[in-house]
């Protein structure tokens, strides 16, 4: 029976891991020959302002009085420059914002598996193709484009991580000293001539990411004064940096500026999702090469390109070759430049789209299907040569917009087929995972009272799948984990059939086998009190927040004081069934209490109230154990789930923390998120603690305590027959094909938490269950004393 628990187990793993393996694999291919254009650039150097967290709206609205916040970049709209309102494509959060910006693709799925920290799969970017880059910030950001340079060419300069603290007075200290790094890195230079020197070569990058608008946006909310006062210290930080940077330059109009944001923010300072409010962010570039103000008297007709990039526009300004992973289209509308320099800008832009997607296609040539299956719909290699040769010549015959649309249709071409291949292979090993899973389950239900019959039959049935399944992944060339999925469907499916159907009705009827339990009443005043001091703290830590004067230490103390006591406190009251469950549900209500931030304070104790409900109930009727899936189900539900996590907001934790720390943050929140499972699983412990004689009686044939592992491990197989045996469509048609690689991090959190459900409950559950029976049954104390269950 362990070799069986130990092969389920391991079923499981291998299923739940699938998802990644399948939905969140890298799409960054590498290889490519780099494309520039042969012109000339109108731009020496480039300097990128990135105002973290900045909202459209909040800066281009006027304030109450009709004057603007950002004066300075008000006259660069007016005069100078082009701008716009730009599309922030979720998940709109830091790290995907700047390396769409920088380097020209969307979220890298893989990084998953990073925890959305960093890429794990090395990416080329703006930086990495420019001469020399110079970059001031936040240390989440920028070691990011350090790390994936080749070579030493990228210089990083940034705060200590303790200054991003949402807890601050003043977290426009930020991006002041961005601000006044800068400043004293220009003004060294005209002491250092061999920085000159490097300063006054074409092909140079300037970065300022500045944090300060998205802390104050987290902390006080984008309505607030000290986050609209941030923007007026940004606007005029912009303002003397350019006039420094133009001096230091002799005003030689070879510099180039773009002023954008990553990402928006939410009324509730949240970001994440695709509100238009986290969406929608300011564009404005000028300088050399960019389009200046034109006034017009007559409303003007608004057209949007999603697809269309900044990475692209950057390269092209300055004269380096587009990141070689970019997907983005260069906006031409923001060129002041000839028509033959844009025609051959998207040529260039076009070439390396197509590279892309010719590593790939070589990559996957082998797989005879998918090349089959491309020719009859996508870009063939004649059709690419075709498509190329025509727009070189349509170049050359100075025809630009017909050149220009033709390097158009053919990107979007190339972005298909990049999209084909990355997705190909998704649906038929989605078949093989749902079939497989399937029959686990099914075989699950079935082997809790097993018959055993001969069937050489089913045997060479068996081998000839697995024969055929071989040969068509050894044609495919498949990864060896393609292996793993598509044949272990074969022998689980070969154990089903050996099996009597006929038993599915006596599994379900042994899981409402009622329980009859006795309950004592005690009270706990001690930790009732400590409840009462867990409510004070959020109220406290709250005031002095918004007063500005940080988080009080006594609060953080007694908050991880708390969470590191929460399983240990229970064990030191008496094993008395009513006091041990008053003692965990008290304790974990006081956990979960500092983690609230509203009404969801209220569930822990309505939910303790209604266990205790349930236990009563049990003493006057018998009742499945669907009733237990029931309330886990609620206490999933009952104010998030692991989907949640995904998008959250950091006052849940700031009577543990404010400085930002993802990990720590997030494992806070899965702690919320577990807490109602444990008082659900230890109420349950509770009834099956008090029905021995059920127990007992149900599995009488295998003569087992009902304390044993044994016992726990058949009860994790009657909760799974009850539980999973019926969702088996749900599963089909909502869990494995709606996993999402796209979105934002609360959409792909979301599609993963409903296959995480499935997969995962229960396993969860069992584990679960050995420690509320360790929870509620074992007693820590100073002296000896005997244990007991009842008074």
């Amino acid at each position: 029976m362990i070799m069986f628990f130990l092969v389920g187990l391991l079923v499981h793993v291998i299923f739940f891991i699938s998802i990644f393996d399948i939905y969140f694999t890298s799409p960054l291919v590498h290889g490519m020959a780099p494309q520039v254009s042969p012109l000339p650039p109108p731009a020496s150097r480039l300097l990128l302002v990135v105002a973290d967290g900045l909202r459209a709206d909040s800066l281009y609205k006027p304030d109450a009085n009709g004057s603007t916040r950002a004066p300075y970049l008000r006259s660069v709209m007016e005069e100078t420059g082009s701008w716009g309102v730009s599309h922030t494509r979720v998940p709109t959060e830091s790290r995907p914002g700047h390396v769409a910006l920088i380097a020209g693709f969307y979220e890298d799925v893989s990084a998953v598996a990073k925890g959305w920290k960093e890429n794990p799969v090395e990416f080329d970017s703006v930086f990495n193709e420019s001469r020399h880059t110079w970059c001031w910030g936040s240390p989440d950001i920028l070691p990011m484009f350090a790390k994936g340079a080749s070579g030493d060419h990228v210089y990083t300069y940034t705060y200590p991580a303790e200054r991003e603290d949402f807890a601050s007075t003043d977290a426009s200290r930020l991006d002041t000293w961005v601000f006044d790094e800068v400043k004293s890195f220009l003004q060294s230079a005209r002491e250092n001539s061999s920085l000159m020197s490097s300063l006054q070569k074409d092909q140079n990058v300037f970065f300022l990411h500045l944090l300060g608008i998205d802390t104050n946006g987290h902390a006080h909310r984008p309505m607030s004064q000290e986050y609209l006062e941030n923007i007026r210290l940004v606007d005029s930080g912009v303002k003397e940096l350019v006039s420094m940077v133009e001096d230091i330059f002799d005003n030689d109009g070879r510099t180039a500026y773009v002023f954008t944001s990553d990402h928006g923010m939410t009324n509730w300072g949240s970001h994440g999702a695709g509100h238009p409010s986290e969406t929608l962010t300011p564009l404005l570039v000028w300088g050399a090469g960019v389009h200046t103000a034109q006034r017009v008297t007559e409303p003007q007709k608004y057209s949007d390109g999603y697809l269309q990039d900044i990475a692209p526009l950057m390269s092209s300004l300055i004269g380096v070759p587009i990141p070689l992973n970019s997907v983005g289209v260069l906006p031409l509308q923001y060129l002041n430049n000839s028509d033959q320099f844009k025609a051959e800008s998207m040529y260039s832009n076009a070439i390396q789209i197509l590279e892309q997607f010719k590593v790939q296609y070589n990559m996957d040539n082998n797989c005879v299907l998918q090349s089959v299956c491309l020719s009859l719909r996508l870009l063939t290699e004649s059709r690419q040569a075709e498509f190329i040769n025509k727009a070189r010549v349509l170049i050359q015959l100075e025809e630009y917009e017909d050149a220009i649309s033709l390097c158009r249709s053919l990107m979007d071409h190339a972005l298909e087929g990049l999209s084909y291949y990355h997705t190909y292979d998704r649906f038929f090993l989605g078949c093989s995972v749902v079939l497989g899973f399937t029959g686990w389950t099914s075989y699950v239900v079935l082997v809790i009272l097993k018959t055993h019959v001969s069937g050489k039959t089913l045997w060479w049935i068996g081998v000839g799948a697995t024969l055929l399944i071989g040969m068509f992944l050894i044609i495919q060339r498949s990864p060896v984990t393609y292996y793993i999925y598509c044949l272990l469907p074969v022998p689980v499916w070969y154990s089903v059939l050996k099996e009597s159907v006929s038993w599915v009705l006596c599994c379900l009827f042994l899981a409402t086998f009622p329980m009859m339990p006795v309950v004592g009443r005690e009270p706990n005043i001690h930790m009732m009190l400590h409840v009462a001091v867990c409510a004070y703290v959020p109220t406290s830590t709250h005031s002095s927040l918004q007063l500005k004067q940080g988080l009080p230490l006594l609060n953080q103390i007694i908050s991880w004081t708390t969470l590191g006591s929460s399983l240990f406190v229970p064990l030191l009251s008496s094993t008395r069934l009513f006091h041990r469950l008053l003692s965990i549900f008290l304790s974990l209500t006081a956990t979960y209490l500092l983690l609230s931030t509203g009404s969801e304070a209220l569930f822990p104790p309505v939910l303790s109230w209604l266990m205790f409900v349930w236990i009563n109930i049990e003493q006057e009727a018998m009742l499945s154990q669907g009733c237990q899936v029931f309330f886990i189900i609620t206490a999933f539900f009952g104010t998030g789930n692991i989907a949640s996590i995904n998008s959250f907001d950091p006052a849940s934790v700031y009577c543990f923390l404010t400085v930002f720390n993802p990990f720590i943050m997030g494992g806070l929140m899965m702690w919320k998120v577990i807490i109602p499972f444990i008082i659900v699983m230890c109420t349950f412990e509770t009834i099956q603690v008090s029905t021995q004689l059920s127990s007992r009686s149900l599995w009488e044939a295998v003569e087992m305590s009902p304390y044993s592992p044994t016992h726990y491990f058949y009860h994790y197989l009657v909760l799974l027959s009850f539980s999973l045996y019926p969702s088996f469509l749900h599963f089909l048609q909502h869990f494995f094909f709606l996993v999402q690689d796209y979105g934002s991090w609360l959409d792909i959190g979301t599609s993963i938490s409903h296959y995480v459900i499935v997969m995962s409950m229960t396993i969860f559950l069992m584990l679960l269950s050995l420690m509320t029976h360790i929870l509620t049954s074992r007693r820590v104390s100073l002296w000896r004393t005997r244990k007991m269950h009842f008074p």
